[in-house]
This record gives C-alpha cells, sequence and structure tokens, in this order.
C-alpha cells in the first residue's frame, strides 16, 4: 500500500489525489450517516478509502453497489464545486477523542498517535507525530496532509470511482471486513482517459483469463485454492523456462541438486525457520511419534548437501541449483491467480562463497537478471534493497547488530561497484540477512514483484557449515539465496501479462499450425507436421471438418505464431502459405526454407517472428 511517505509532498497529483479520499468521505457520512470510517490515503493511481456500513438484518457485511458509486461520485462533485478550504488543525488526544467520539475505528487510531505507536493510517512509526486533522466543508478528518487549497482545486472531470472490495481492518482476518472504495485521479480529463484505457488493455491481458482461455493452468475447488494444475500447454511453457535455467547456470558453474518436498520439524527447527516461519507454512504431519512439514523453502536441504563431505578454499564458491516445489500456506485472501500461491515451482540456487568471493558471485546473479531481462525484453526495473531494523533484532530477525550493518555494506558496496542503481527500503530484509527484491514493468507498465537475490549471514553457522581456507583454518561461508526467474507460477503469470499471452516462438506451447484448404489437402498437411515434429517444432495439423477461414481464427485465439496454409499448389510445389501471427504473409515459401526460419527463430530465442 503506498501512503503519503512514498510521494513528494509538494507533488501537485498527490494532492488532488489525497483531498479527493477526504472529499469521498464527507459524500459517504453524508449520503450514510451512520457509516464509520476508517483509513483514505492516496495511492499510485489514485485514492482509498475505507467504511464501516455496518450489518443487513440478516446480519450480513452491508456493501456498497454500483449505484451507490455513482450517487457518491455525484455528491462528491457538488462539493468540489463549492470550492471549500482545507484548514489544518493541530489537536491534543482529548479534543480529537471527542471530535471522533462516534468513529471507533478513529478512537483507535487516536490512542496509536498518543503513544507514538502509529500514524493515522495505522502504519508504525519511529517518532511520535502530532496530532492533526483537516477540515473541508462539514467534514474533519485525522490527516497530516498534504492538501489541495480548496477542493474547487480537485479537477470535477478526472477522477472517478473505480470499484468496491472488501478489507480487513488493518489487514487483519481476525478484524472486522470494511468496504473500500477505490478512485482514480489525474491532473486532467486526457490523463484520465488513457489511465483508463490502460486498465481495458491490463483487463484483455489478465493472466487468469488468458490462462483459461490458452489453456494454460486451472484451479479446481477440490484440489484446494492455491494450488495449480499445469495444463499440457503449462506444461511445455515450465519445460521451456526450465531448459533455459538449466543452459544458463550451466555455463555460470552451477550444480542441479534435487531434494524431497517434506522433511523433519527437526530441520526447521535446525534452520531457525519455524520460530520466524511457521504462520505461512502448512501445519505438520505426524507419523509413527515423528512430525514432518512440507517444505516452505529449499535451503535447509542446500545446507545439508553442503555439509555432506568436507570442503575448501578450492571447492568455493559452491553453486547448488534446483527447480524445487516448496509449499507456503498463504492466506486466502490474499491468494491471486499464479502471482500469489500455495504450491510453486522456485528457480532456486544458494551459492556459498568466502566473503572475499562475495561482491563477484553477488554480482554474478545480479547480471542473470539482466540476462533474462533483455532475453523477455523487459527495459523497465528497480533493485530494491531491503535492510534490517534495529527494533525487530530477536523477533523479526537474527540479532548480530555488527553482521546486519557488515554484511549490508557489502551489498551496498558490490551494488554501487557494479554500477547498478537501487533504491534502499528499511525494514525489509529477510530474517537472516539484507536483500535485493526486483521489481520489474511489464510491456503496458504493470508493476510486479519478481525475485529476490539474499545475503545470509546466520543460517550457515547453525548447520555448522565451514570450509578450510587458505590458512588451513576453518571458515563459515556467507550463502547467497538467488531466484532471478521467480516461480514457475509467479514467471508465467507475468509473461502471460507481458506478451499478453502470444509469447516468443521458442516459449509458445504451440509453434505452428498447418492448415489443410480442403479435405483433400490433409494428407500432406499431415506429413509437413510430423516433419516439424521430428525436428523438434511443436506442431499440429488441423484435420477438422471446420472451413479454411474458421480454422485459421482458431489458430489466431490460440496465439499460434505460425499458421501454414497448404492447398493444391502447396502441395505441387512442396511449399506453405505462411500466416505470422502479426498479420504478415509470404506465399509459395519453400518448406524448407520455412523449416530454417523456425528452427533459427528457436533456437536464437527471438522475440521476433
Amino acid at each position: 500500500m503506498s501512503n503519503h511517505n512514498q510521494a513528494p509532498e509538494q507533488d501537485q497529483l498527490y494532492r488532488i489525489r489525497h483531498s479527493a479520499a477526504h472529499v469521498m468521505a464527507q459524500a459517504v457520512l453524508e449520503i450514510y450517516p451512520e457509516a464509520k470510517i476508517a483509513i483514505g490515503p492516496p495511492i499510485d493511481t489514485g485514492f482509498y478509502y475505507d467504511f464501516d456500513l455496518g450489518k443487513t438484518e440478516e446480519g450480513k457485511v452491508r456493501t456498497f453497489s454500483s449505484e451507490d458509486l455513482e450517487q457518491i461520485e455525484k455528491r462528491m462533485r457538488q462539493i468540489i464545486a463549492g470550492k471549500h478550504p482545507f484548514v489544518f488543525r493541530e489537536v491534543d488526544a482529548a479534543e480529537a477523542r471527542a471530535l471522533f467520539s462516534d468513529q471507533p475505528y478513529k478512537l483507535e487510531l487516536i490512542a496509536g498517535l498518543e503513544k507514538g505507536e502509529v500514524d493515522e493510517y495505522g502504519n508504525e512509526v519511529k517518532d511520535k507525530p502530532a496530532i492533526s486533522t483537516y477540515r473541508q466543508d462539514t467534514f474533519e478528518d485525522l490527516c497530516r496532509g498534504p492538501h489541495v487549497e480548496h477542493t474547487g482545486q480537485i479537477p470535477p472531470d478526472s477522477f472517478k470511482l473505480m470499484s468496491v472490495a472488501g478489507a480487513y481492518w488493518r489487514g487483519d482476518e481476525h478484524n472486522p471486513m470494511l468496504q473500500r472504495i477505490y478512485g482514480t485521479a489525474w491532473r486532467n480529463k486526457k490523463d484520465l482517459n488513457e489511465h483508463l484505457q490502460l486498465l481495458e488493455e491490463a483487463k484483455k491481458r489478465d493472466h487468469r483469463k488468458l490462462g483459461r482461455e490458452l489453456e494454460i493452468f486451472i484451479f479446481e475447488e477440490e484440489v484446494g485454492p492455491g494450488l495449480p494444475l499445469w495444463l499440457p500447454n503449462g506444461g511445455v511453457i515450465i519445460q521451456e523456462l526450465e531448459r533455459l535455467a538449466v543452459e544458463v547456470e550451466q555455463q555460470a558453474g552451477y550444480q542441479r541438486v534435487k531434494s524431497p518436498h517434506l522433511a523433519k520439524e527437526d530441520l526447521f527447527l535446525h534452520s531457525g525457520h519455524l520460530p520466524y516461519y511457521a504462520e505461512s507454512m502448512y501445519p505438520p504431519m505426524e507419523l509413527e511419534g515423528v512430525r514432518y512439514y512440507m517444505k516452505p523453502m529449499n535451503c535447509p536441504f542446500h545446507h545439508k548437501i553442503f555439509g555432506a563431505k568436507p570442503r575448501s578454499y578450492r571447492d568455493l564458491p559452491l553453486r547448488l541449483a534446483e527447480y524445487g516445489t516448496c509449499y507456503r500456506y498463504e492466506k486466502s485472501g490474499e491468494l491471486f491467480g499464479l502471482m500469489r500461491v500455495r504450491s510453486m515451482q522456485m528457480n532456486d540456487a544458494h551459492i556459498y562463497c568466502g566473503e572475499d568471493q562475495f561482491e563477484q558471485e553477488f554480482m554474478g546473479v545480479i547480471g542473470l537478471y539482466r540476462q533474462y531481462f533483455n532475453l523477455f525484453g523487459i527495459d523497465r526495473y528497480v533493485m530494491r534493497l531491503s535492510t534490517h531494523a534495529q527494533k525487530g533484532l530477536g523477533k523479526k530477525y537474527v540479532d548480530n547488530q555488527r553482521l546486519w550493518l557488515k554484511t549490508e555494506d557489502m551489498v551496498r558496496r558490490a551494488m554501487d561497484n557494479g554500477g547498478v542503481p537501487y533504491v534502499e527500503v528499511p525494514d525489509e530484509a529477510a530474517f537472516y540477512g539484507p536483500k535485493i527484491d526486483v521489481q520489474i514493468w511489464s510491456a503496458i507498465g504493470r508493476e510486479f514483484t519478481l525475485a529476490t537475490n539474499q545475503v545470509d549471514f546466520a543460517v550457515p553457522a547453525r548447520f555448522d557449515l565451514v570450509f578450510t581456507n587458505r590458512e588451513g583454518k576453518e571458515e563459515t561461508p556467507l550463502c547467497i539465496h538467488r531466484a532471478p526467474l521467480s516461480t514457475h507460477e509467479r514467471m508465467i503469470g507475468f509473461l502471460l501479462e507481458h506478451y499478453a499471452g502470444a509469447f516468443p516462438v521458442w516459449l509458445a506451447p504451440e509453434q505452428v499450425r498447418v492448415i489443410p484448404i480442403t479435405m483433400e489437402h490433409n494428407e500432406y498437411a499431415e506429413r509437413l507436421a510430423l516433419e516439424l515434429q521430428a525436428t523438434g517444432v511443436r506442431s499440429d495439423a488441423d484435420l477438422s471438418s471446420e472451413r479454411m477461414n474458421a480454422k485459421i481464427r482458431n489458430a489466431q485465439l490460440m496465439k499460434v505464431p505460425y499458421m501454414l496454409v497448404v492447398g493444391d499448389q502447396e502441395v505441387a510445389n512442396h511449399a506453405v502459405a505462411l500466416r505470422k501471427r502479426d498479420g504478415s504473409r509470404i506465399n509459395d515459401l519453400p518448406f524448407g526454407a520455412f523449416l530454417e526460419l523456425v528452427k533459427q527463430n528457436i533456437a536464437s530465442r527471438s522475440s521476433d517472428l
């Protein structure tokens, strides 16, 4: 969730969005006087506000309808037209409680503000903030601002209420369910329309929609939420991504290992994951008095592999790689298509190295990220250096301030020396060390969290992992956790939206479809498809009774890169009429020439047709 600390306070668009949130809250309270208000921050593309409308006579949570949103939006424009000034004032806790005496969510926030624990949005703070409010017209809210000078500075034709979603108060499923109205706001009508068009394009590219249409994956209630079933087309994409990873990692000196899907409780107690990670793990199963857990991560297994025999500095760096399947019990409300699942196949590896090798190995991983970005046409990304917070030592983070500061400095130095731009984010590290989180943007500008590159200074020592250094002394290695291709689930979800389902030829589940004009050409079409298959090209001949145009349309719907239409002339000349997915055509193309074209395209993993 974005908040005011993530935007420049002087940014006018931020002020417009922040002010629109307050105007929306005023409109809701005027239409629903019994409503309870929670929080309403500006976010990246607009704003939202959370409301509690109470319950119906049947005891169900009362919600907003689309007609309600229209009415609220209409009232907002009337308030905007009044050009009401936004008036700031500071108040003490007693006055704030009196002001919001009938608003329980605000009273809870005021209690936190008074103690210096949270800000007006319920976020933890380091320094005790003053309690302040902003008032416009008849509405006053806990707020530090900033806002526009008056409501008339919110362009009335440049905002829109978009949707309603359920949201637990302060993100806790044990708290009441609130109704969150999302709105979008821009500087002018043109920017609003462009944003709305982008949202329409995003709907078309939704990986959940495309996953069904292109027969890539499904979810089944009887299997369980967050547990995807990969259809044959999805299996092909997984196979190609694994082939890519194996090829790249072999060239980079990785060795492949395999580990089981479950392990005894002792392993996760030994690694230290259980105290920190128990809420995200499936509950244990007990057999013959022994407790087992489904593995939520691969690293403890790789640590055991490292420790299976004595190691010396000559063995380092040791790079162990695995596409390991992990299981994490994500909360039901957080599951989202392939992006948040409970079963995931992770492009995992652990690099064991000495401190003198750290920078080269760490930057080698960053180099892998960049190599993959170039391959997939990802030209916008951000590396986020996630560091610890001293207040979490011993509870959220390993209690060793010296090593935290040392390893964070090592990561900064490596990134700076490598000329890699990054932003620093406190209090988001792994429990055992700092990490680089990678944010990427798709072709239409949607942001995704891809993967992570983590430094582990703590867990190798827990497993007594050592190597004999050049001086003949035992030394504990550093461990770098990395997953440049993320998980199959998240990566394929991203690629579906990035390519709008039109995968490059090498990644397309079906690369060629041969389409006979009439049934008389079926034998030739089938022969070509078999010849393509024999050379490793994924192809099929459409021998159905449908007309040629319908067959072409079906291939287009499945986003097949190449369609080969064959009739009398093609049979006579051992040729094809090539129709590419982008609409371009080459008639009377010798089949041998097409075969070379497609084989070269696949071998080079080209993004072009």
